[in-house]
């Protein structure tokens, strides 16, 4: 199999707040050459580096806000996140776990920093992604999907370390995360010098993004802490090596290849459908959640 280039070794941008509690770079779409069209079907990713929150009896994050048309994946690495939302979603996203949330047809959440987590404060590091949902599915029903670390499917690579699979597959081993469609998700956890290889089809979109340590994609590029690794769309096979001890967030998948109609907080297939979801949110169409 032909290796898998890398197109661009991207750096985070200047970080921003969303809310009070998120302080994240965003690569998706921020990043040149990584709008939507290009990343589909990811189309947002904010990564929360390493950040440190002082002690607080309000817990910080994000009010009550509305989605339509697709999904946000949330993984803890450091701190613990609450969500609810107005299908009846919700829950603790403790370190190492994820929370899939599919807005659908629409939905009203709130996500903040857990409350006892939030008393005493400390190092919060997040990702969130948003993954769209094909058409077909765009108006079906909300769904949540709680991921605890521990039933996330561990393949053991010895002296290298292992690789968790949150979305997909990986050497045959399947995930826990439902997707709509073909999404992997996967942390490599590597000690120093270990290696992975991985094999993804040509035309899925795919990224690496550091969370911690450094790495060496294809035995030749040095990838630093917080810098994301886009790959080129020839070839299926790519190893990364940890240059220390390193955790790499690996996300791969096929382009929907439908028109992306975006307006903040809602993503659909054309203007009109937009225009829909702004009179459906207007009308309490989403249901009811307390701020």
């Amino acid at each position: 199999m032909a290796t898998k280039k890398i197109e661009k070794i991207a750096s985070p941008k200047p970080a921003h707040f969303v809310g009070d509690g998120f302080r994240v770079h965003n690569f998706i779409p921020g990043v040149q050459g990584m709008d939507m069209k290009r990343m589909d079907p990811f189309i947002m990713l904010d990564y929360n580096s390493k950040f440190h929150f002082n002690g607080t009896d309000q817990p910080r994050g994000v009010g009550v806000h509305p989605h339509r048309g697709f999904e946000t994946v949330t993984i803890a690495y450091k701190g613990k996140v609450q969500h609810h939302d107005s299908a009846g979603g919700g829950g603790i996203i403790g370190e190492g776990d994820v929370q899939w949330m599919t807005a659908a047809k629409g939905v009203l959440h709130k996500e903040y920093h857990e409350k006892e987590w939030a008393k005493e404060g400390g190092i919060f590091q997040m990702v969130q992604l948003w993954v769209n949902l094909p058409s077909v599915y765009k108006m079906s029903c909300p769904k949540y999907q709680a991921i605890k670390n521990s039933d996330m499917t561990k393949v053991d690579l010895g002296e290298n370390g292992s690789i968790e699979v949150i979305a997909g597959e990986y050497q045959n081993q399947k995930g826990p995360a439902f997707t709509f469609s073909p999404v992997h998700m996967m942390n490599a956890k590597l000690k120093n010098g270990g290696k992975a290889a991985f094999s993804f089809p040509e035309n899925f979109n795919t990224a690496a993004l550091v969370i911690e340590g450094s790495i060496i994609v294809n035995d030749e590029e040095k990838t630093p802490l917080n810098h994301l690794v886009l790959f080129q769309n020839e070839g299926e096979d790519f190893t990364i090596e940890a240059a220390e001890d390193s955790i790499v967030l690996i996300i791969s998948g096929m382009p929907l290849n439908e028109p992306i109609f975006p307006h903040g907080p809602f993503v659909m297939n054309s203007r009109e459908e937009i225009m829909q979801a702004f009179e459906d949110f207007n009308l309490g169409r989403f249901g009811y959640l307390a701020d």
